[in-house]
């Protein structure tokens, strides 16, 4: 059975739904990859938060009867679809509903983004996101959990300067980072360079890889694969005693925002593909002395 761990790092996981919908073909991808952690976002189609109580229930036994940890969940807080001049309420809702339902699953990470622009001044959108993030923080701490901000949309999204301005305005103990290593890549930018400045401050990270394409498209690879510098991410990571989980998040098959994009491929076979080339490079970085 391969490992659910790296010596370096902490448990292997995946978002489940880059697998599968549902929970059973998200187990199933996992026990095929002898891995026993989770990332949850989706059952069904249906976001985590809005799940109804009686399917909420069922999902924690399923987990718990195979002996499977949730990592961290991943809310719509601040993401693509939701802009800074939206309604604030309808984030700490979610927030709410996901504070019990993260007791229940034993995890405290929770998954958030920055807000993309609706159309304000930079000042305004940055005083906006800056303001809105203290708030959810301060919810998150009295509730024991702790926000992971991604790199991907919004304010402090591609900017380290903006992120660590992030974080010492909000300066919570509840406001820490989440770092993809696939994200640079469609977004135009170095993950790398952000890592180097960001890697004290992360606490969750998420796995991707991909190579922009001569239209200018992106076209997610397998691990180590792609232009993302996965490998060097990781030494940085474990330079700086990151021992959290390695969460992948392939999108070879699945986009959250964009749904299927390669209909009839196997999206469960593609996610085993995609942990068992993470398995191979940490090996590899294992075995260097590099990670």
């Amino acid at each position: 059975m391969p490992s659910h761990r790296s010596p370096a790092f902490g448990p292997l996981a995946g978002i489940g739904d880059e697998a599968a919908p549902g929970a059973d073909g998200q187990l199933a991808a996992l026990r095929e990859l002898g891995w026993r952690a989770l990332e949850l976002r989706t059952v069904d189609g249906t976001a985590l938060a809005d799940l109804p109580p009686p399917d909420f229930r069922t999902l924690t036994r399923r987990l718990q009867d195979a002996g499977v940890t949730v990592v961290a969940v991943a809310s719509r807080i601040g993401n693509w679809s939701r802009p800074v001049t939206g309604d604030l309420a309808v984030d700490l809702a979610e927030l709410d509903v996901l504070a019990e339902r993260c007791a229940a699953l034993g995890c405290r990470f929770v998954r958030i983004m920055s807000y993309p622009n609706d159309g304000l001044g930079e000042t305004e959108w940055a005083d906006r996101v800056l303001a809105r993030i203290a708030v959810l923080a301060d919810r998150a701490r009295r509730a024991g959990l702790v926000l992971v901000h991604e790199n991907c949309a919004g304010w402090a999204a591609e900017r380290a300067d903006r992120t660590l301005r992030l974080l010492r305005a909000v300066d919570s103990p509840a406001l820490r980072l989440l770092f993809d290593t696939g994200n640079g890549v469609p977004y135009g930018y170095r993950a790398l360079d952000l890592l180097r400045e960001l890697a004290p401050y992360v606490a969750h990270v998420h796995i991707k890889d991909a190579v922009r394409t001569p239209d200018g498209d992106t076209a997610y690879t397998l691990p180590g694969e792609g232009d993302a510098e996965v490998a060097a991410c990781l030494r940085i990571l474990a330079a700086h005693g990151y021992t959290g989980a390695l969460s992948l998040e392939p999108h070879l098959a699945v986009r959250p925002h964009e749904g299927l994009l390669r209909a009839g491929e196997d999206a469960a076979g593609l996610f085993v593909r995609a942990g068992q080339a993470l398995t191979r490079l940490l090996r590899t970085l294992d075995s260097d002395g590099t990670a």
